[in-house]
């Protein structure tokens, strides 16, 4: 929202999206009054369907196969409930209507367009850099550098290319860049990656270009870099915006994105795990998951003094991440806040295991009795042995203590002038939260978003 309070624009578009809110759920649940019996089939469906996957999941044994005969019936269920179901075309249209109405007046009202991930400079007018250097892993991505000849692009716009072969430091190559002149550095691969590079640019406060190389490449989309545009981040070398934006470390290793412990980390262990990922996890989860699944020992204290003495999953990001499943993570509004986002979820059971699996499903993981998220600067989690740590996709093994810390401000990233500049997390707008319906409230009112 421009300025402390919202222009008389933003009100009016505040009124917009409440009132088209308003009328999408009165279609929603007149639609909904004709269509109890569907609806039960559906709800009846979804519940079995998750209690056979989780079974599916976790068991090894004879109850495996009891488990996909669950799943098959309540797809069945699922199937049968959307063939009952009066889906009237003109309700139908006008619910996504005013639905995408509402969506479009509450970005507009809430300013959420205008949200970066940092705070801006615009260096199109600056000198071009004298030495820029691009270090690249050609096999990142399944061979995005190549498929996209990189190489070449490079050689076109004055970037020395460096290419990452086997048995190379990373590090040592990008240090050695620096040595010998170079005046921005970038890389081209996957997020841990783009983490060791990044700490090197940092050490020596110079720009860093990120181009998404990798598999996921999760760093640029918070940046908001068109990740399928690998050639188009190299403009960045040639001037763009530049933004000043945090760093986060356990123990000295910076990373980018996120840690995770627990689960998660434990998986990302296996050797099987980059080549097959879906198999290896099918294959881990029911001794990870299971009855006779060893305990978390992982000890760590919230910032009121609430102190956890154990819990299965476990991820520190480097800024909050907006988490509704964990799969995938989600993405973060922000990355200059100088805080960590802790998120935290302890199953103590098997019916609390399978309640996870349907919130999960869901994206409503914030429901689930046992997960809790809070953010801060520092915070050390402690073990009776080594722990097996993922950052940024890495599989690495650490004695504790761990010692998680905020880096604000600690890098210059140079994006090209085309790039959006702003993440998922920072565009979406989830009219049915409470803040949200607050916020336009207050628009209404002639009264900035809380916190101003």
């Amino acid at each position: 929202m421009s300025g402390r309070h919202p222009q008389i624009l933003q009100r009016i578009c505040a009124v917009i999206a409440l009132v088209s809110l308003v009328g999408a759920v009165l279609i929603l649940f007149v639609g909904s009054i004709g269509n109890l019996g569907p609806l039960l089939l559906l709800l009846v469906g979804l519940i079995v369907a998750v209690v056979g996957a989780w079974h599916l999941l976790t068991r090894r044994d004879v109850l495996r196969f009891g488990a996909v005969f669950l799943v098959l019936a309540g797809l069945a269920l699922l199937v049968g409930g959307l063939l009952r179901a009066d889906l009237n075309v003109f309700r139908t249209t006008a619910f996504l209507f005013l639905g995408l109405v509402s969506v479009g007046s509450a970005r507009a009202a809430l300013g959420r367009e205008s949200r970066t991930i940092g705070s801006v400079q615009d260096v199109s007018g600056i000198d071009l850099p004298q030495q820029p250097v691009l270090i690249m892993n050609l096999k990142s991505g399944g061979g995005k550098a190549e498929r996209f000849h990189l190489v070449d692009e490079c050689g076109k716009r004055g970037i020395e290319p460096i290419v990452l072969t086997p048995g190379d430091d990373l590090v040592e190559l990008a240090e050695d860049a620096v040595t010998h002149g170079a005046d921005i550095i970038g890389m081209a691969g996957g997020d841990g990656s783009q983490a060791l590079v990044a700490k090197v640019a940092a050490r020596h406060n110079l720009p860093f270009v990120v181009v998404p190389a990798g598999t996921r490449n999760h760093f640029a989309l918070d940046l908001g870099l068109d990740r399928d545009d690998v050639v188009g981040a190299l403009d960045a070398f040639g001037g763009g915006v530049e933004r000043k934006i945090d760093l986060a470390s356990v123990n000295g290793r910076i990373f980018v994105n996120n840690a995770t412990l627990g689960l998660y980390a434990e998986i990302v262990q296996s050797p099987d795990y980059r080549d097959a990922k879906r198999q290896t996890v099918a294959e881990m989860l029911p001794d990870l998951l299971g009855s006779d699944a060893p305990g978390s020992d992982l000890r760590f204290a919230e910032p009121d003094g609430t102190f956890h003495s154990t819990a299965d999953v476990i991820l520190i990001s480097n800024n909050p991440y907006e988490i509704h499943r964990f799969a995938g993570r989600g993405s973060r509004a922000r990355l200059d806040e100088g805080l960590l986002g802790v998120a935290v979820a302890t199953i103590n059971d098997a019916n609390e295991a399978a309640r996870f699996v349907a919130l999960e499903l869901a994206g409503q993981l914030r429901r689930f009795p046992g997960w809790a998220e809070w953010t801060v600067k520092r915070i050390e989690i402690n073990a009776d042995g080594p722990v097996n740590v993922g950052i940024d996709g890495e599989a690495l093994s650490m004695d504790p203590p761990l010692v998680f810390e905020a880096l604000p401000g600690a890098l210059r990233v140079r994006l090209p002038l085309h790039a959006r500049g702003r993440s998922p997390a920072a565009r979406a707008v989830h009219l049915v939260s409470r803040s949200t319906i607050v916020d336009l409230t207050r628009a209404i009112a002639g009264k900035g978003p809380r916190g101003f």
